[in-house]
């Protein structure tokens, strides 16, 4: 089987078996949630968490909304395709590409879905890092569009952890988990660095020490 042929055939059964498994994950967890006072108003937002802690975003994001609709901004590689159809089944929908790569593309289209009442969901180190940095695309579409920032993060107190360049964190079944998105903030007005000091200030805030 050449490469092409074992990447369709990953892609078709990878994602079932991926959503599956991260529904059964929580499931079997002892869950503690610490979320803003109010749900969200009835406006976008920009949802943002890191890129290694992106698996138990789906359920944090749905304790924000009564009506969850959401665009996640995910990479054109590979695993970018692998996690859009992981998503999909979480009825998230994506838009594909980065502000690193294709940057106007990209904020096109986030601004399109703005426009059309969806979140924005962004990991503001990803696709490749490197960990806990900034990109310039999270500023860009919070200032251009006068979104507020919600920042989304997650820990568990038994897990796995890959050796990838962003430490992807897996809960173990049965562990604890603390899930966290704060109250949220407006960097308008901001230079761009400051801004990008005050959005990892609150991602790190909650990193290591929800449990």
């Amino acid at each position: 089987m050449n490469k092409k042929s074992k990447r369709k055939l990953i892609s078709l059964l990878l994602p079932p078996i991926g959503y599956f498994l991260i529904r059964l994950i929580y499931a079997t967890c002892k869950k503690k949630y610490y979320l803003p006072k109010k749900r969200l108003e009835n406006r976008p937002y920009i949802i943002a968490f890191w890129h290694g802690k992106l698996l138990m975003q789906p359920f944090i994001y749905n304790k924000l909304r009564d009506k969850p609709k959401v665009a996640t901004m995910i990479s054109e590689h590979f695993d970018g395709e692998i996690i859009a159809k992981i998503i999909k089944y979480f009825h998230f929908e994506s838009i594909r590409g980065s502000t690193k790569k294709g940057a106007v593309k990209v904020l096109k289209e986030s601004f399109k879905k703005v426009n059309q009442e969806y979140d924005i969901a962004i990991t503001p180190d990803g696709p490749r890092g490197p960990k806990h940095s900034i990109a310039d695309g999270i500023v860009s579409i919070a200032q251009k569009k006068n979104l507020q920032i919600v920042a989304c993060n997650f820990y568990a107190d038994k897990f796995w952890r890959l050796k990838s360049w962003d430490g992807f964190m897996i809960p173990k079944p049965f562990s604890k988990i603390c899930l966290y998105a704060c109250e949220p903030f407006s960097i308008e007005g901001t230079e761009k660095e400051d801004a990008k000091k005050k959005i990892k200030t609150v991602l790190m805030e909650k990193e290591e020490s929800l449990c």
